[in-house]
Protein backbone atom coordinates (compact mmCIF):
# COMPACT_ATOMS: atom_id res chain seq x y z
CA UNK A 1 0.00 0.00 0.00
CA UNK A 2 1.13 3.31 -1.07
CA UNK A 3 0.54 6.45 1.40
CA UNK A 4 2.21 9.66 1.70
CA UNK A 5 4.29 10.06 4.73
CA UNK A 6 3.33 10.38 8.31
CA UNK A 7 2.28 13.97 9.31
CA UNK A 8 3.31 14.26 12.59
CA UNK A 9 2.30 18.22 13.49
CA UNK A 10 -0.74 19.79 13.32
CA UNK A 11 0.86 22.98 12.28
CA UNK A 12 0.90 21.21 8.93
CA UNK A 13 -0.47 23.28 5.73
CA UNK A 14 -2.57 20.43 4.66
CA UNK A 15 -3.70 20.04 8.23
CA UNK A 16 -4.76 23.79 8.62
CA UNK A 17 -6.52 23.53 5.00
CA UNK A 18 -8.79 20.46 5.97
CA UNK A 19 -9.32 21.95 9.64
CA UNK A 20 -10.78 24.71 8.53
CA UNK A 21 -13.73 23.11 6.50
CA UNK A 22 -15.54 22.49 10.08
CA UNK A 23 -16.76 26.21 9.45
CA UNK A 24 -19.47 26.96 6.31
CA UNK A 25 -17.73 29.85 4.66
CA UNK A 26 -14.68 27.99 4.03
CA UNK A 27 -16.84 24.70 2.90
CA UNK A 28 -18.66 26.93 0.45
CA UNK A 29 -15.33 29.02 -0.07
CA UNK A 30 -13.09 25.44 -1.11
CA UNK A 31 -16.51 23.38 -2.01
CA UNK A 32 -15.06 20.75 0.02
CA UNK A 33 -16.45 18.91 3.45
CA UNK A 34 -15.57 16.41 5.55
CA UNK A 35 -16.96 12.85 5.97
CA UNK A 36 -15.80 11.13 9.14
CA UNK A 37 -15.80 7.92 10.23
CA UNK A 38 -15.44 4.82 8.74
CA UNK A 39 -19.11 4.53 7.48
CA UNK A 40 -18.71 7.99 5.76
CA UNK A 41 -15.71 7.83 4.20
CA UNK A 42 -16.45 3.92 2.38
CA UNK A 43 -19.36 5.65 0.96
CA UNK A 44 -17.29 8.83 -0.17
CA UNK A 45 -14.91 6.40 -1.91
CA UNK A 46 -17.53 4.59 -3.72
CA UNK A 47 -19.51 7.35 -4.49
CA UNK A 48 -18.20 8.95 -7.78
CA UNK A 49 -20.77 10.57 -10.40
CA UNK A 50 -19.76 10.93 -13.51
CA UNK A 51 -16.23 8.91 -13.03
CA UNK A 52 -15.02 12.08 -10.58
CA UNK A 53 -14.22 10.77 -7.27
CA UNK A 54 -16.03 12.76 -4.50
CA UNK A 55 -13.35 11.74 -1.96
CA UNK A 56 -10.04 13.68 -2.74
CA UNK A 57 -7.97 12.98 0.34
CA UNK A 58 -8.15 10.60 3.59
CA UNK A 59 -6.48 11.72 6.83
CA UNK A 60 -5.54 8.20 9.01
CA UNK A 61 -4.29 7.32 12.23
CA UNK A 62 -1.94 4.51 11.76
CA UNK A 63 -4.04 2.18 13.59
CA UNK A 64 -7.28 3.29 11.78
CA UNK A 65 -5.36 2.45 8.49
CA UNK A 66 -4.34 -0.98 9.95
CA UNK A 67 -7.82 -1.73 10.88
CA UNK A 68 -9.65 -0.56 7.96
CA UNK A 69 -7.19 -1.48 5.30
CA UNK A 70 -9.96 -1.70 2.85
CA UNK A 71 -10.98 1.52 3.27
CA UNK A 72 -7.70 3.10 2.44
CA UNK A 73 -7.17 1.18 -0.54
CA UNK A 74 -10.49 2.15 -1.75
CA UNK A 75 -9.35 5.47 -1.20
CA UNK A 76 -5.89 4.75 -2.91
CA UNK A 77 -8.27 3.76 -5.95
CA UNK A 78 -10.32 6.79 -5.95
CA UNK A 79 -7.54 8.64 -6.69
CA UNK A 80 -7.44 10.76 -3.23
CA UNK A 81 -4.28 11.64 -1.26
CA UNK A 82 -4.15 9.49 1.59
CA UNK A 83 -2.10 10.77 4.99
CA UNK A 84 -0.98 8.77 7.79
CA UNK A 85 -1.35 10.95 11.19
CA UNK A 86 -0.93 11.00 14.93
CA UNK A 87 -3.66 11.08 16.99
CA UNK A 88 -3.54 14.36 17.72
CA UNK A 89 -3.40 15.26 14.57
CA UNK A 90 -6.71 13.40 13.70
CA UNK A 91 -8.04 15.23 16.52
CA UNK A 92 -7.21 18.56 15.32
CA UNK A 93 -8.93 17.91 12.44
CA UNK A 94 -12.28 16.23 13.69
CA UNK A 95 -15.38 17.61 14.43
CA UNK A 96 -16.48 15.16 16.91
CA UNK A 97 -15.85 14.24 20.63
CA UNK A 98 -13.97 10.57 20.31
CA UNK A 99 -12.79 10.49 16.16
CA UNK A 100 -12.69 7.24 14.73
CA UNK A 101 -9.20 7.84 12.82
CA UNK A 102 -10.80 8.64 9.79
CA UNK A 103 -11.50 11.70 8.23
CA UNK A 104 -12.29 12.23 4.43
CA UNK A 105 -12.33 15.59 2.77
CA UNK A 106 -14.69 15.32 -0.03
CA UNK A 107 -16.15 17.65 -2.94
CA UNK A 108 -19.29 19.06 -2.57
CA UNK A 109 -21.95 16.58 -4.55
CA UNK A 110 -25.51 18.55 -4.13
CA UNK A 111 -27.46 18.11 -7.44
CA UNK A 112 -29.18 21.11 -9.52
CA UNK A 113 -32.72 21.32 -8.54
CA UNK A 114 -33.81 21.04 -12.40
CA UNK A 115 -31.78 17.71 -12.63
CA UNK A 116 -34.27 16.29 -9.48
CA UNK A 117 -37.43 17.65 -11.56
CA UNK A 118 -36.29 16.19 -14.68
CA UNK A 119 -35.74 12.43 -13.22
CA UNK A 120 -39.61 12.59 -12.59
CA UNK A 121 -39.04 11.71 -9.01
CA UNK A 122 -42.52 9.56 -7.29
CA UNK A 123 -41.18 10.00 -3.84
CA UNK A 124 -39.24 13.20 -2.19
CA UNK A 125 -38.46 14.68 0.98
CA UNK A 126 -38.56 18.49 1.47
CA UNK A 127 -36.74 20.03 4.41
CA UNK A 128 -38.00 23.80 4.80
CA UNK A 129 -37.02 25.44 7.69
CA UNK A 130 -34.88 22.49 9.36
CA UNK A 131 -32.17 24.28 11.48
CA UNK A 132 -30.90 21.14 13.64
CA UNK A 133 -27.89 19.26 11.56
CA UNK A 134 -28.79 15.77 13.32
CA UNK A 135 -32.11 15.96 12.41
CA UNK A 136 -31.83 16.74 8.79
CA UNK A 137 -29.28 14.26 8.56
CA UNK A 138 -31.13 11.75 9.99
CA UNK A 139 -34.17 12.68 7.74
CA UNK A 140 -31.91 12.30 4.49
CA UNK A 141 -30.98 9.06 6.12
CA UNK A 142 -34.32 8.07 6.61
CA UNK A 143 -35.45 8.93 3.11
CA UNK A 144 -32.72 7.09 1.63
CA UNK A 145 -34.02 4.10 3.57
CA UNK A 146 -37.46 4.74 2.85
CA UNK A 147 -36.36 4.46 -0.79
CA UNK A 148 -36.93 8.30 -1.71
CA UNK A 149 -35.55 9.25 -5.14
CA UNK A 150 -34.47 12.56 -4.10
CA UNK A 151 -34.00 15.25 -0.68
CA UNK A 152 -34.18 19.16 -0.97
CA UNK A 153 -33.00 21.43 1.60
CA UNK A 154 -34.99 24.85 0.99
CA UNK A 155 -32.75 28.48 1.28
CA UNK A 156 -34.60 28.47 5.00
CA UNK A 157 -32.64 24.74 6.43
CA UNK A 158 -29.25 23.97 7.73
CA UNK A 159 -26.07 23.57 5.76
CA UNK A 160 -26.37 19.88 4.59
CA UNK A 161 -22.58 19.92 4.76
CA UNK A 162 -22.13 20.94 8.38
CA UNK A 163 -20.43 17.73 9.95
CA UNK A 164 -22.88 16.72 12.07
CA UNK A 165 -25.34 16.11 9.33
CA UNK A 166 -22.77 14.48 7.10
CA UNK A 167 -22.62 12.05 10.46
CA UNK A 168 -26.13 12.01 10.60
CA UNK A 169 -26.79 10.22 7.58
CA UNK A 170 -24.58 8.13 8.20
CA UNK A 171 -23.50 7.90 4.42
CA UNK A 172 -26.58 8.53 2.88
CA UNK A 173 -25.74 11.84 1.80
CA UNK A 174 -23.88 9.74 -0.85
CA UNK A 175 -26.46 7.05 -1.86
CA UNK A 176 -29.53 10.11 -3.41
CA UNK A 177 -29.66 13.36 -5.35
CA UNK A 178 -29.96 16.24 -2.58
CA UNK A 179 -30.54 19.96 -3.85
CA UNK A 180 -29.75 22.62 -1.63
CA UNK A 181 -30.46 26.18 -1.16
CA UNK A 182 -33.88 26.08 -2.95
CA UNK A 183 -36.41 28.63 -2.15
CA UNK A 184 -39.49 26.76 -0.74
CA UNK A 185 -42.08 28.41 -2.96
CA UNK A 186 -40.09 27.52 -6.24
CA UNK A 187 -39.51 23.60 -4.82
CA UNK A 188 -43.45 23.25 -4.57
CA UNK A 189 -44.16 25.02 -7.53
CA UNK A 190 -41.31 22.82 -9.72
CA UNK A 191 -42.95 19.26 -7.76
CA UNK A 192 -46.56 20.39 -8.64
CA UNK A 193 -45.34 20.87 -12.06
CA UNK A 194 -43.46 17.62 -12.14
CA UNK A 195 -46.79 16.00 -11.41
CA UNK A 196 -45.83 15.50 -7.78
CA UNK A 197 -48.66 15.76 -5.20
CA UNK A 198 -47.45 18.00 -2.02
CA UNK A 199 -48.16 16.72 1.41
CA UNK A 200 -47.33 18.93 4.48
CA UNK A 201 -46.52 17.32 7.49
CA UNK A 202 -47.66 18.96 10.76
CA UNK A 203 -49.10 17.42 14.01
CA UNK A 204 -52.36 19.72 13.39
CA UNK A 205 -52.68 18.80 9.79
CA UNK A 206 -56.49 18.52 8.92
CA UNK A 207 -56.03 15.06 6.99
CA UNK A 208 -55.11 12.02 9.22
CA UNK A 209 -52.23 9.68 7.65
CA UNK A 210 -54.54 6.70 8.13
CA UNK A 211 -57.06 8.34 6.53
CA UNK A 212 -55.29 9.27 3.85
CA UNK A 213 -53.86 5.60 3.57
CA UNK A 214 -57.38 3.88 3.76
CA UNK A 215 -58.95 6.06 1.27
CA UNK A 216 -56.06 5.21 -1.28
CA UNK A 217 -54.73 8.55 -2.21
CA UNK A 218 -51.17 8.48 -1.73
CA UNK A 219 -49.96 5.92 -4.34
CA UNK A 220 -48.83 8.67 -6.78
CA UNK A 221 -45.99 10.60 -6.78
CA UNK A 222 -45.75 12.86 -3.31
CA UNK A 223 -42.90 15.15 -2.14
CA UNK A 224 -43.62 15.51 2.12
CA UNK A 225 -42.50 18.87 3.13
CA UNK A 226 -41.09 18.82 6.91
CA UNK A 227 -40.47 21.95 8.79
CA UNK A 228 -38.96 23.31 11.66
CA UNK A 229 -38.34 21.14 14.76
CA UNK A 230 -39.86 23.37 17.19
CA UNK A 231 -42.18 25.46 15.53
CA UNK A 232 -43.65 23.31 12.42
CA UNK A 233 -44.69 24.84 9.33
CA UNK A 234 -45.66 28.50 9.03
CA UNK A 235 -48.83 28.73 7.66
CA UNK A 236 -47.43 30.00 4.16
CA UNK A 237 -45.62 27.08 3.61
CA UNK A 238 -48.31 25.02 4.73
CA UNK A 239 -50.70 26.84 2.53
CA UNK A 240 -48.59 25.62 -0.87
CA UNK A 241 -49.34 22.58 0.09
CA UNK A 242 -52.14 19.98 -1.32
CA UNK A 243 -53.25 18.90 1.97
CA UNK A 244 -51.32 19.03 5.72
CA UNK A 245 -51.22 15.94 7.14
CA UNK A 246 -50.80 14.38 10.66
CA UNK A 247 -49.48 11.86 12.15
CA UNK A 248 -51.98 9.90 14.18
CA UNK A 249 -51.07 9.52 17.88
CA UNK A 250 -52.75 6.91 19.05
CA UNK A 251 -51.10 6.77 22.83
CA UNK A 252 -50.64 9.39 25.24
CA UNK A 253 -47.42 10.87 23.87
CA UNK A 254 -47.73 14.62 23.07
CA UNK A 255 -45.76 14.84 19.53
CA UNK A 256 -43.18 12.65 17.61
CA UNK A 257 -39.81 14.04 17.01
CA UNK A 258 -39.08 15.50 13.68
CA UNK A 259 -37.08 12.38 12.26
CA UNK A 260 -39.38 9.99 13.74
CA UNK A 261 -42.89 12.02 11.94
CA UNK A 262 -40.42 11.78 8.78
CA UNK A 263 -39.83 8.55 9.06
CA UNK A 264 -43.77 7.59 9.16
CA UNK A 265 -44.84 9.46 6.50
CA UNK A 266 -41.64 8.42 3.88
CA UNK A 267 -42.42 4.87 4.77
CA UNK A 268 -46.21 5.23 4.24
CA UNK A 269 -45.93 6.39 1.32
CA UNK A 270 -43.31 4.16 0.04
CA UNK A 271 -45.83 1.33 1.20
CA UNK A 272 -48.55 2.88 -1.18
CA UNK A 273 -46.33 3.16 -3.92
CA UNK A 274 -45.72 -0.43 -3.58
CA UNK A 275 -48.69 -1.68 -3.54
CA UNK A 276 -51.14 -2.51 -6.45
CA UNK A 277 -52.12 0.39 -8.22
CA UNK A 278 -49.47 2.55 -6.48
CA UNK A 279 -46.87 4.56 -8.91
CA UNK A 280 -43.87 2.50 -8.67
CA UNK A 281 -46.29 -0.56 -9.92
CA UNK A 282 -47.45 1.13 -12.96
CA UNK A 283 -43.77 2.01 -13.31
CA UNK A 284 -42.22 -0.84 -13.21
CA UNK A 285 -44.79 -2.95 -15.38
Amino acid sequence: MVAAPELISPKSPRVSAARRLGKRNFRGKDRLFLAEGPQAVREAAAHRPDGTATLVELFATVEAGERYADIVEDALDAGARVHFAAEDVIADISTTVTPQGLVGICRFLDTPFEEILGARPKLVAVLAHVRDPGNAGTVLRCADAAGAEAVVLTDASVDLYNPKAVRASVGSLFHLPVAVGVPVERAVQGLKDAGVRILAADGAGEDDLDDELDKGTMGGPTAWVFGNEAWGLPEETRALADAVVRVPIHGKAESLNLATAAAVCLYASARAQRASGGCRSVTQS
